[in-house]
């Protein structure tokens, strides 16, 4: 499994785009968060990866919250596949993967609710997504990968994530303060990308350099603020065009 890192920042940034990634799955390309500028943030991180990907070419996107550092992309995307469909192109509607209290609430962040202001014609979600809830009692298929959710304390309805092909297993911990069940739960993950930021919504990060060495070792941080003192923590720091791959174990003779 590979995901590229398409962007690293907190929702007051000045330097990077807002957190988010691009998964590798064994059928297509899975988006994990769409802040604003989705498709200047995956163009350049592509570019600088060498990937040969734009935005239009991802089909899948997984939403954690409706913060708009993790979601005021979606209305872009939207259009852009409405648009390519309306020209004839055999392109399916995007599908949107989140969790039902906040599938109830995105149609609000989405601006094209009509064809035009003189036809009057209302459009709904469902003409632009095709919407699955992420449920976390349950498992979801997303383009060849299994993935599992729950439930964070960040003040809107929030999802961390663990991503498995059968053989690794990615997690993202979403937006969340501190929780021990939450470390837990993402240290199944062969590899973590875990949030560090300040404020009670987010998880400090002398909390995270308490964690054993061992599960240090396969963390990543994200969604980290601009002035980041980066001397603070041996937990590596992530960067927008960085490729993290996942190689399963080779068999012990």
């Amino acid at each position: 499994m590979q995901i590229l890192i398409t962007g690293v920042g907190d929702a007051f940034t000045r330097l990077h785009f807002g957190s988010s990634a691009v998964v590798r799955a064994p059928e297509g390309w899975v988006l994990i968060d769409c802040p604003d500028l989705p498709h200047r943030a995956v163009h350049e991180a592509a570019a600088k990866a060498g990937w040969p990907l734009a935005a239009v070419d991802i089909d899948d996107i997984i939403v954690t919250h409706l913060h708009g550092d993790h979601s005021n992309g979606l209305e872009s995307l939207a259009f852009a596949r409405m648009i390519r469909r309306s020209r004839g192109e055999n392109r399916p509607k995007l599908r949107l993967h989140i969790n039902r209290q906040s599938a109830r609430r995105v149609w609000e962040k989405l601006a094209p609710a009509m064809d035009g202001a003189s036809t009057g014609n209302m459009r709904s979600l469902d003409d632009y997504f095709e919407v699955h809830e992420l449920d976390p009692q349950r498992e979801a298929h997303i383009a060849g990968l299994t993935v599992r959710c729950r439930f964070t304390q960040h003040p809107v309805p929030t999802t961390g994530l663990l991503l498995s092909d059968g053989n690794v297993t990615f997690g993202w911990s979403s937006d969340t303060p501190f929780e021990q069940a939450h470390i837990e739960w993402l240290a199944q993950a062969d590899l973590i990308v875990h949030e560090a930021n300040e404020g009670p919504a987010h998880t400090p990060i002398e909390r995270l350099n308490e964690l054993s060495a061992a599960l240090r070792r396969k963390m990543h941080l994200i969604h980290l603020p601009d002035d980041f003192d980066r001397s603070c923590t041996d937990i590596d720091q992530l960067y927008e065009g960085q490729i993290l791959q996942l190689r399963a174990a080779e068999p012990k003779e």
